[in-house]
């Protein structure tokens, strides 16, 4: 049952959170570590024997028999990594919005906490239909989270993630029903299990348009290039929890429905598109680094970075090779660590100076040198400083892609000249220089944001230094699914 309440123990807490409000806060920190707590002991418990078990943990109860859906959840490596990084990064976001969210406090942490309910669901789920209602539920709290709790120009923002997201949303709907459907005239069983499912057999055409379908669906969550607009928007607009919860955990799931679904499902199409996919990836790594560099915005600039640094997953998943994927889960950890920080950090600068424009920052340094020293710590991890592990995760990317794709890894490693560049400009931007009107009497980070500015950057400094506890957990996984995939993926 312990997956079941991963799930359940979100949803009950928000409606109790309701009842509260500003005292809600207390219930979903509480709420989050106990989720941590499950997913340690998981860890803890089971991690050792994770290589010779396909599931650390499944839960499976028939729902709608008649067409074949089940309440199937499983739990493997890569799942509880993600699981673990939502518990954490959700608490970050709650301590985040400490101070922040004052008004309709109860409603702003029901949302979110039903939508890191959303999120766990997605990371368990084994039957396709339970993971389309999971995708679709984390939907509306979120959207709720950007267009309550935001900045001037929110309801232009969340509309516009609502639309994006429902569009490839209903998309990846579609393909999942023509998948089922192909495999009910080839065996007369309705079933939407992935593991049935993965022995559909379809002609080129039709596994090609089915593959566009969920390709589609997880490409706007990552984003890649050409659906990423709506991001710099929402995370523009969205409260500094709310920006939290999307860069370092909903993209995740984008990434993720491709590891889990869409490449296995499709093995030979996905083959065949990988050379397409990794040139949008390579596209958004080079992009996002340029409109990152234009940005005088700060939660503009960071949402950016998270283009360019996503486009490193999907170069990964598509070199498909098992150095490239240990880099795309590294890089998702490290990312949902150090995005979460960064935006963190812009919401401790906006609730001093009121401003989130760079040209209104400056000198800071003089004045709180403990957020510089923290604001450099982070710039480092986001260039991709060897012994952080953002660095590992990269390096990882770049000697899979190596293996397919001479051209796409030297581009991708230009990626990283601009990530120095876009960085260090708004290091220099906001912490050197002349001092900024009003900057000379700023607070220093509290002992809440050092407890846990200084707690992630020790988690990304230990993975840095020693990543093998995560990619020895990840790995099973990963060649499992590489295994069922039948093939390599080399363009």
């Amino acid at each position: 049952m312990t997956l079941v309440w991963l799930i359940l123990l979100p949803l009950l807490a928000g409606l109790l959170c309701l009842a509260l409000g500003r005292w809600a806060r207390w219930l979903a920190l509480g709420c989050l570590a106990a989720c941590m707590g499950l997913g340690l002991r998981l860890y803890w418990s089971l991690g050792p024997a994770v290589a010779d078990m396909p599931w650390l943990a499944e839960v499976v109860v028939n729902w709608i028999p008649r067409f074949g859906v089940r309440f199937h959840l499983a739990l493997d490596g890569l799942s509880l990594l993600l699981i673990l990084l939502t518990a954490l990064t959700g608490l970050v976001a709650v301590a985040a919005s400490w101070q922040e969210i004052q008004q309709r406090a109860g409603l702003f942490y029901a949302s979110l906490l039903w939508t890191l309910a959303g999120v766990m669901g997605i990371f368990l789920a084994l039957d396709l239909f339970l993971f389309f209602v999971f995708w679709e539920a984390m939907l509306v709290p979120m959207f709720l989270l950007i267009n309550m709790w935001g900045h001037e120009d929110r309801i232009r923002a969340s509309l516009k993630f609502f639309i994006f997201t429902q569009a490839g949303g209903l998309l990846l709907l579609v393909a999942i029903f023509g998948l089922v459907v192909v495999y009910k005239s080839q065996t007369g069983i309705w079933s939407f299990a992935y593991l049935d499912l993965l022995d559909t057999k379809l002609d080129d055409t039709l596994a090609w348009w089915l593959l566009l379908g969920f390709f589609i669906g997880f490409a706007v969550k990552l984003p890649s290039l050409p659906l990423h607009t709506w991001l710099p928007d929402a995370h523009s607009q969205a409260s500094t929890g709310g920006s939290v919860v999307l860069a370092a955990i909903l993209l995740k799931t984008g990434a993720y429905g491709l590891i889990r679904f869409a490449v296995p499902l499709f093995p030979q199409a996905a083959a065949d598109f990988a050379p397409i996919a990794m040139s949008l990836g390579v596209a958004s790594i080079l992009y996002g680094a340029v409109l990152a560099f234009g940005q005088t915005d700060i939660k503009r600039l960071i949402a950016c970075s998270s283009i360019s640094h996503m486009g490193f997953v999907m170069l990964a998943v598509f070199a498909w090779n098992e150095w490239a994927l240990q880099g795309a889960v590294m890089t998702l950890v490290a990312h949902g660590l150090s995005s979460a920080a960064l935006f963190m950090l812009a919401g401790v600068i906006y609730a001093r100076l009121h401003s989130r424009d760079l040209a209104e920052m400056g000198g800071l340094w003089l004045s709180v040198p403990g957020m510089a020293a923290m604001g450099l710590f982070w710039t480092a991890a986001t260039v991709g400083l060897p012994g952080l592990s953002n660095f590992v995760g990269e390096f990882l990317v770049l000697v899979g892609s190596y293996q397919v794709s001479v051209l796409f890894t030297v581009l991708a490693a230009l990626g990283m000249v601009g990530a120095a560049t876009y960085a260090l400009l708004m290091m220099q931007r906001v912490f050197y220089g002349p001092r900024a009107s009003g900057s000379q009497d700023l607070a220093e980070l509290d002992a809440r944001e050092w407890l846990v500015l200084g707690g992630l950057a020790v988690l990304t400094l230990w993975l840095g230094v020693y990543p093998m506890p995560l990619l020895g957990l990840a790995d099973p996984a990963l060649q499992s699914m590489m295994t069922l995939s039948s093939r390599s993926m080399a363009p």
